[in-house]
């Protein structure tokens, strides 16, 4: 579902505060203990972080010959290859093999790269059903919603909104207890899985060497969505690879504890062709679909890094911006510090300009990033694009040149430190909840702390001789 045009400002000043946050919040909060947790247990983590982005960056520097090589892997173990250069190819080429099998029903894994390219839209306006059978996305898709996180679909409802979806859109008694919600949802989809014509999925990783695409989950619905429909579609961002299956195993060892501290998945699918002679299961067809949908035009550039990553969600959870205003305030189906940069720079920064400013640039994402990505600088090098193109909040310039000539100039840097300190003791809290003009902003949505009452300078001249 897309977002409607609005800036990503006036988005998350319409999330902030509200019930859907504080269950976000939560929910990140719980993540992040848990990948604690899962970490400590995992002596070799840091060293493992290492390997992992050794292995990204020399994929991503030498994508071209390993992008070749998995083509012809897959190809050579009977499956099926299309480069799409944006969404409308990628979607044109879905479109034609449903049309050619005459698909009625699609059942669908979860995908982000799907959601990117639009997938269900543009099938549904041929007249086919399509159901995402991941528990979150099922819950998502019935409420007409997009996902808030990239992991966890819905941590920003309640198992009370989820009874009361499931009662209203699916005509079940109301519960909200979580095993019935599951049994609900399971029973349903059960029955889609069965009459499927085409199972789509995304692919966690392409391993080059063997042409096979790894798919995790912690649901048996990546399995059968890979194995009871006779024809299965896999969608992927040019960037997804790995070299080999020993870098496969690598990339596994980090992946699930950084999501979510579990040691692996509860499902680890490695899927390599259609089905052979013999086995009792599998798709009669595999059909990869390579998106590159901006990704090329990122390689090489200031925030090509960013190519390395591995979708664990890690980063939102940290994210103090993230936690305050959920994934829904951001414009696309990536959120927190990795969509800050992912969007702009896959898409147009035009229309994103602000979203390289939704950081404080702790750099809390880069401490809990597997493969070790300098967010922070990515972040600094957009601001830097929009500042070039024009772009940047209108007051910027005009509060950058007022820091040069204080910074620059001794006596007007005391004046302000003092001016700052006498605004300061005028206020007995230390705490202003509502400013006039553009500093309400601010304090829309939190207090702003008071300069202290004497500057540093002054306390050290009247404290230095004792």
């Amino acid at each position: 579902m897309s977002t409607p045009v609005t800036t990503f400002v006036e988005r998350a000043s319409r999330e902030v505060n509200t019930p859907k946050v504080r269950a976000v919040d939560a929910g990140a909060r719980l993540l992040t203990a848990k990948r604690l947790k899962g970490v400590e247990e995992y002596p070799a983590m840091d060293s493992m972080r290492d390997r992992a982005r050794e292995i990204r960056l020399h994929t991503v520097a030498h994508l071209d010959t390993y992008l070749e090589q998995f083509a012809e892997a897959v190809e050579a173990v009977g499956g099926k290859v299309f480069f799409a250069r944006d969404a409308d190819e990628a979607n044109g080429y879905i479109r034609r093999v449903a049309r050619d099998a005459s698909a009625e029903l699609i059942v669908k894994s979860k995908s982000m790269v799907t959601e990117e390219i639009g997938m269900n839209a543009a099938l549904e306006a041929d007249g086919v059903q399509i159901v995402e059978t991941d528990l979150g996305e099922f819950i998502v898709q019935l409420a007409n919603e997009r996902p808030s996180h990239i992991v966890a679909p819905v941590m920003h409802k309640t198992r009370q909104d989820v009874g009361e979806l499931f009662a209203r859109e699916l005509d079940v008694p109301y519960t909200e207890d979580p095993a019935e919600l599951n049994k609900i949802a399971r029973q349903y989809l059960r029955q889609r899985f069965l009459r499927a014509d085409i199972g789509v999925s995304g692919a966690n990783f392409g391993v080059a060497s063997t042409g096979s695409i790894c798919l995790v989950t912690n649901e048996g619905n990546g399995r059968l969505t890979t194995t009871a429909p006779r024809i299965h579609i896999a969608v992927m961002g040019m960037e997804r690879l790995v070299p080999t299956p020993g870098d496969l195993g690598v990339m596994l060892e980090i992946l699930a504890r950084s999501a979510v501290g579990q040691r692996l998945t509860v499902y680890t699918n490695v899927v390599t062709g259609p089905r052979r002679p013999g086995d009792p299961d599998g798709p009669d067809e595999f059909h990869v679909i390579i998106l590159d949908n901006g990704r090329s035009q990122v390689l090489g550039g200031s925030t090509s890094e960013i190519l390395a990553c591995i979708r664990c969600g890690a980063c939102l959870n940290v994210c103090p911006v993230y936690r305050e205003v959920s994934g829904h305030a951001y414009s696309d189906v990536y959120s927190g510090p990795m969509g800050a940069v992912l969007v702009p720079s896959l898409f147009n920064i035009e229309g994103n300009e602000q979203l390289p400013y939704a950081s404080t640039l702790c750099g809390a994402c880069v401490d809990v990033c597997p493969v070790r990505i300098e967010i922070p600088d990515l972040l600094l090098a957009l601001r830097q694009r929009v500042v070039e193109d024009g772009d940047a909040f209108r007051w910027l310039g005009s509060a950058m040149s007022a820091y040069k000539v204080a910074a620059t100039r001794p006596r007007a840097w005391r004046a302000a430190l003092s001016s700052g300190a006498l605004f300061g003791r005028a206020v007995r809290s230390g705490w202003v909840g509502r400013l006039p003009g553009p500093g309400g902003a601010w304090t829309d949505s939190r207090d702003l702390q008071m300069p202290a009452k004497e500057p540093f300078h002054d306390w050290w001249r009247r404290n230095r001789g004792s």
